[in-house]
């Protein structure tokens, strides 16, 4: 399974009896992208105050913290840069000479080891490894230089490669939100009957607190929350987009929408593709919890083998792809996982999942469900194969761990122990999600849309020693 995504947020409240309780059903909306640590900043007067912890979005944490604030950012967090610690956490808080910002954002600046050495050479000292506080203290670098924020946010497009959903708070009193230029990761806003104003990763958080007006904030859109007024302005022209793939198949929750697409629809059309590309003769369908469930049962409407719930979820363990290490992820499978023996014994079982990347859970799985009885074991997968890493995003960091960067799909399913594996076509992928070229699909081609993340996975290809993430490599400073 996969790593770091992140979820953030942005509140700014008119009338609102209790802001704490839209912050905490955002951010519990958005846990699925990141279980690591989660935090929030607000303003007291002309101070940004920076609240944050490991772990699980706690409600008396947020009880205790936003009560009559006006504006809040917050952030849950799994990380592609940096390690797990409170420093690595967001918001990331900065100040300079009277200017102090805090800043989340979901995505990844590839970057952002040739951003430290400068900002270190200028003598920015830094608390963390990760890209959150070096990405807050070039803002504030520049807005010392313009003290406008169109200009600021501009000179980000020009200078920050990567992937980048952004929301800040700043001492000057506004609230910020942009989204990169090419819109890798989702953003939205959206406004509630008393006139509170609502930004999100996903738009399920507008679905918790009945927000019923929200869209997508464009690609190279700013925003600028002040005292009263909401500010919009699109900083570039955008001929093409670079929608995230993997919000479609694994990231993003079923229920919420991105880029005008329904999730679950996606999802239900990547298994209606697979029934129409292969053949099965399986005695039974079972999806591995959860993202694959609308797959298995598009599967199921095609071919007419019935989908069983064989194998049971432990709702206690977090998602396993976004866990740290590679140790972790491995213990947790059997605990996440448990086989209904009595619905695969004696059974040929097609298992569907959304993503391979490194083969091991899968392994795992397999070896699981042959235990239990079953007489094959076939595995359909809703992604293409993954053979290159991502630079935007999710920590998919080496080619050295993606197993179909080195092994044929035959070669795979002998080592996940499957008697069939079957993966989603490119073609196929691209229109079950139904926005044509408009995806990114860098770690399915090695083709990537921005200049630093080919140039570092073109010259780090073959260098199988390497176990530092690319944009974290001497190349990159």
């Amino acid at each position: 399974m996969i790593k770091e995504h992140c979820g953030v947020l942005g509140a700014d409240f008119k009338i609102s009896s209790d802001p704490s309780k839209i912050v905490y059903n955002a951010l519990i909306s958005l846990q699925h992208r990141g279980q690591e640590s989660y935090g929030i900043a607000f303003l007291e007067g002309k101070k940004v105050i920076v609240k944050k912890e490991l772990g699980l979005v706690d409600q008396n944490f947020i009880l205790e913290n936003v009560r009559q604030v006006r504006r809040v950012i917050g952030h849950v967090r799994y990380s592609t840069t940096g390690s797990t610690t409170q420093e690595d956490a967001q918001p990331s808080h900065y100040k300079v000479d009277g200017f102090e910002i805090a800043l989340c954002f979901n995505g990844n600046i590839v970057n952002f080891m040739q951003l430290r050495k400068e900002l270190k050479e200028k003598g920015y000292q830094f608390r963390s490894n990760g890209d959150g506080e070096v990405f807050a203290a070039f803002i504030a670098e520049r807005y010392k230089e313009y003290k406008d924020y169109e200009k600021v946010i501009d000179d980000v497009f020009n200078k920050v490669e990567g992937a980048y959903s952004t929301t800040f708070l700043a001492n000057t009193g506004e609230l910020i939100a942009f989204r990169d230029p090419f819109g890798f990761r989702p953003l939205n806003i959206g406004t509630d009957r008393m006139g509170n104003t609502l930004i999100a990763s996903e738009t399920v958080a507008f679905d918790a607190n009945d927000f019923e007006e929200f869209y997508s904030v464009n690609p190279a859109e700013l925003i600028i929350i002040g005292e009263d007024t909401v500010q919009s302005k699109i900083l570039r022209n955008v001929n093409r987009r670079y929608h995230c793939m993997f919000e479609f198949v694994y990231f993003s929750r079923p229920d919420s929408i991105f880029e005008n697409k329904t999730i679950y629809e996606v999802r239900w059309n990547l298994g209606k593709e697979l029934a129409n590309t292969y053949a099965t003769d399986a005695d039974v369908i079972v999806p591995i919890p959860d993202s694959s469930r609308p797959a298995a049962e598009a599967i199921s409407r095609v071919t007419g083998i019935p989908v069983v719930e064989g194998l049971i979820k432990n709702r206690y363990i977090g998602r396993t792809f976004i866990m740290p290490k590679q140790e972790q992820r491995e213990k947790n499978v059997k605990l996440k996982l448990n086989v209904v023996k009595t619905l695969v014994k004696g059974k040929k079982v097609l298992l569907v999942d959304d993503s391979l990347v490194r083969g091991t859970t899968i392994k795992r799985i397999v070896e699981m469900v042959r235990k239990a009885g079953a007489a094959k074991v076939y595995v359909w997968i809703t992604c293409p194969p993954i053979i290159s890493p991502c630079f935007y995003g999710i920590d998919i960091a080496i080619h050295g761990e993606l197993i179909a960067s080195k092994k044929s799909v035959e070669e795979i399913r002998k080592e996940i122990g499957a008697d069939q594996l079957c993966y989603q076509t490119l073609e196929g992928l691209k229109r079950a999600i139904g926005l044509g070229e408009n995806i990114c699909t860098g770690c399915l081609t090695g083709i990537y849309p921005t200049n630093l993340a080919q140039k570092l996975s073109d010259e780090l290809r073959n260098r199988e020693d390497n176990e530092k993430r690319y944009w974290e490599t001497e190349i990159n400073a």
